[in-house]
């Protein structure tokens, strides 16, 4: 069996394209997601950043939304940028109208914490378990994680306030790594894609 994981990127909203070639330049064959049969096909998967209550309802719309719960449930590997961080997270705080979230993660996350648009910043972030130095990570309407359960791991903080979280086989961010032309981060969810195949298969 290859050793190549399959990583599907959620193609509803957000910046697709700018995942799919981190995924390929982190060694992962990288796949477009947005029915149900693609699910089923990938070993892991990203949501991107974009508009959470938009990727959402998309989500419920296009028949993924629960199949991704499950998938989730089930221990697939998943990784959320900033409006993917939203979607995993157990508990949004003020969600906007029928906004849900797959979960997967034991945190609750305020949208739009770090401020609008016009208030987007780059700032160096040390996060745990990625080595080199610290990742730039872009910040672009961006929440941030309140607090976390006892099950969830904090990865990194800025400002005094988590913004990367791992809890088992999910891996969340507030900022964008895709954005940068830096893949480590993505290197440390493919690793952890590997290790969940290598883990299904003994």
């Amino acid at each position: 069996m290859s050793n190549t994981p399959v990583i599907g990127v959620l193609a509803l909203q957000g910046d697709v394209r700018e995942h799919l070639i981190a995924l390929a330049a982190a060694d992962a064959v990288a796949r477009a997601v947005r029915r149900p049969e693609e699910l089923a096909e990938v070993d892991g998967l990203v949501i991107p950043g974009g508009e959470s209550t938009t990727i959402s309802k998309l989500a419920v719309l296009f028949g993924v939304m629960e199949p991704l719960r499950a998938r989730v449930r089930d221990g697939m590997p998943v990784y959320g940028t900033c409006a993917g961080m939203i979607m995993l997270a157990d508990k949004i705080l003020d969600p906007r109208s029928g906004q849900e979230t797959a979960g997967g993660i034991d945190m609750i996350v305020r949208r739009n914490a770090f401020g609008r648009q016009n208030e987007s910043f780059e700032a160096a972030v040390d996060v745990k378990g990625v080595a080199g130095g610290p990742v730039e990570g872009v910040f672009i309407r961006a929440p941030w994680v309140e607090s976390v359960g006892a099950r969830a791991e904090v990865l990194a903080e800025h400002d005094g306030h988590i913004v990367a979280v791992r809890q088992g086989a999910a891996l969340a961010t507030s900022f964008h790594p895709e954005l940068t032309g830096d893949h480590r981060v993505h290197g440390l969810f493919v690793d952890m894609v590997r290790a969940r195949r290598t883990a299904e298969s003994l």
